[in-house]
């Protein structure tokens, strides 16, 4: 296939990008580098430096016998977007390119505008694009279980079955977002599904849990091809912030109770769950949806593993609790369903101790990195500015 790839320089891009071009598929990959500014401007770096994209193509394409095509291009633009869809007319589209973080949505009416911006517009800038130049690709998009938030129902996948006033119909799952950021991706997954009902666009939506994880195969073969690795507050994840604060002999940071209950799936299984999806078309018109997670976790149940894989190497490990930033619910009910991709072939890898002692054992190979001034929380859903 030919595979546009479109957020190749961040934590799940890039080794998707080496991924699908280790198997012989033709890749273009592609970003505006956003992501590193926005990481700057809030004054974090990832545990250890990632080289340039440039840098780490070029050394892909000296190294391997199938060449990936880098463009630089930014969504909101929808001139470079149009020329780019008409220069590539890719088979697949994989999507990553959108600001990722909730905390960093939340910050205040800036940070909030310019996520709903860059997503969104930037996703139906691609829409549009599809349309005119390549409509039978297929799109697929990274979506969060966050969009559904925390329901006191079941969580189906994507779909809801329902009965009203005697008559029945098929609606797309009902939202509760908890922040700006998972705003933007339930328009987005809004507008996907009209583009499906409208112009017979072929998409699937990934609703993903929380990632863990940091070595692929391929991230493996080369120091410089190593991917991102953040344990900030702003875009780091609460497994990876647990890790390092272990490694380096710091409390775990519990935001409140600890019994919030999300999804969790290793890196490997989400290029895994992506393959899957581009090598399974859907029809034209069809908008799937796919809840991308293996396991459920509460925050207290990662702090005890970190905790256990900690004593197991010498390390004395404490957890505190301390007030939580975000509005949420903390007791709740959580059952999603995530059956669909494991149907399709999907083989878990689970978050055993053997794997979280060996994500802690290459944090603590790293660990002189870390600035333990953005272990916490600056950022609050009730502040504004």
């Amino acid at each position: 296939m030919k595979i546009l790839i479109l957020g190749g320089d961040g934590y799940l891009g890039w080794p998707t990008a080496m991924h699908f071009s280790a198997r012989g598929d033709e890749v273009w990959i592609i970003d505006n580098f956003a992501k590193r500014r926005w990481e700057m401007e809030e004054g974090i770096e990832p545990l250890l430096p990632i080289a340039p994209l440039h840098t780490r193509v070029n050394l892909w394409n000296e190294s391997s016998e199938h060449k990936m095509h880098l463009r630089i291009v930014d969504l909101v633009d929808d001139r470079a977007v149009y020329k780019l869809i008409e220069e590539c007319v890719p088979d697949t589209i994989i999507h990553y390119a959108e600001q990722p973080s909730a905390p960093y949505s939340m910050q205040g009416r800036t940070t909030a505008v310019n996520t709903q911006v860059n997503n969104i517009v930037g996703n139906l800038n691609l829409l549009f694009a599809m349309q005119k130049y390549c409509p039978d690709a297929h799109l697929v998009k990274l979506g969060t279980m966050g969009e559904y938030g925390t329901p006191n129902i079941d969580i189906e996948e994507g779909w809801l079955e329902l009965e009203h006033n005697g008559r029945k119909d098929r609606v797309l799952y009902p939202k509760k977002p908890h922040s700006f950021y998972h705003l933007s991706k339930v328009h987005d997954s809004h507008n996907i599904e009209f583009a499906c009902r409208v112009w017979g666009t072929r998409a699937t939506d990934l609703n993903q849990g929380v990632v863990y994880g940091i070595d692929t195969d391929e991230t493996l073969l080369k120091s410089e091809f190593r991917t991102s690795f953040h344990y900030d507050d702003v875009f780091g994840t609460v497994l990876n912030r647990f890790l390092v604060q272990a490694a380096s002999g710091h409390p775990l940071t519990v935001y409140g109770s600890g019994t919030q209950t999300r999804g969790f799936l290793n890196l490997r299984d989400t290029i895994k769950c992506v393959e899957i999806a581009a090598d399974n078309t859907p029809d034209a018109g069809e908008f799937r949806v796919f809840n991308q997670f293996t396991e459920q976790f509460s925050v207290m149940d990662l702090a005890e593993k970190v905790k256990s894989a900690g004593e197991r190497a010498g390390l004395n490990v404490t957890i505190n609790h301390i007030a939580n930033p975000r509005v949420e619910q903390e007791d709740h009910y959580y059952n999603a369903k995530h059956t669909k991709l494991v149907d399709m072939g999907l083989d878990p890898i689970l978050l055993t101790d053997e794997v979280t002692d060996s994500m802690l054992k290459s944090v603590l190979a790293n660990c002189g990195h870390v600035d333990p001034n953005v272990f916490l929380p600056r950022i609050t859903w009730t502040h504004r500015n």
